[in-house]
């Protein structure tokens, strides 16, 4: 092969090379990290401005699923809650958050990381990540720590949440104790859920023993709205 035609043979590898790589980088930011659902709602929210009146309540479905300004009547309350979410989730999505620097932040996440196999450590790691992202980029955002909420195995759906329930209780305790290093507030929601005498969620307030019932949301609200008003 001449110099001349061995050339154009290796241009030719490097475009279709190039042209490959284009192509799964491509794929690669379509399919990103995490699911459709998740980034449908973060498009949307980069779409609704956040204001420092707002009060912001973060994390995945068991948020998501909350009427919260109706329950509230306050229209200042916004919920930024994606079905699936993660820590690292909450954290790849802060900057249509805090870019805002909304006076409160309810936060709530953790049981789909136990789901995925993440260790209780790595979510406490996870968790202060989140909490340091927000206390440097919106210093004056009051920052709330909720318990994970107990589940319930006995409906025989999310085996995959439900089978941790013997150790959300330990990690709730981490997760307190962090909120306590980093001066942020902690929201015990765990102990008002519980079945007395057990690690299992109330019946009364799922029918999945995962996620809320109206009666659930009620609760919830009983126990956060001296939070949200102090």
């Amino acid at each position: 092969m001449t110099t001349h035609l061995l050339m154009r043979y290796l241009t030719r590898q490097s475009v279709i090379l190039l042209f490959l790589f284009a192509f799964v980088a491509s794929i690669q930011a379509q399919n990103g990290n995490h699911s459709t659902f998740y980034y449908q709602r973060v498009s949307l929210f980069e779409k609704l401005p956040v204001s420092n009146e707002d009060i912001i309540f973060l994390g995945n479905s068991i948020t998501n699923g909350g009427e919260w300004a109706e329950l509230l009547n306050d229209i200042r309350i916004k919920n930024r809650g994606i079905s699936g979410d993660v820590c690292q989730g909450v954290l790849d999505r802060l900057n249509s958050i805090i870019d805002g620097e909304p006076s409160k932040i309810f936060l709530l996440i953790g049981i789909n990381d136990l789901a995925r196999g993440i260790s209780s450590d790595s979510i406490v790691s996870g968790t202060e990540k989140i909490i340091d992202r927000i206390k440097s980029d919106s210093p004056n955002s009051l920052i709330y720590i909720q318990s994970i909420l107990p589940v319930n195995d006995s409906f025989g759906m999310f085996s995959g949440h439900t089978k941790h329930k013997e150790i959300i209780k330990s990690l709730n305790n981490k997760l307190e104790s962090l909120a306590n290093s980093k001066k942020v507030k902690f929201i015990d929601l765990y102990s008002h859920f519980v079945t007395p005498g057990t690690n299992n969620l109330n019946p009364e307030y799922t029918n999945d023993g995962l996620h809320l019932m109206g009666e659930g949301y009620i609760k919830w609200i009983e126990i956060i709205k001296p939070y949200i008003y102090e």
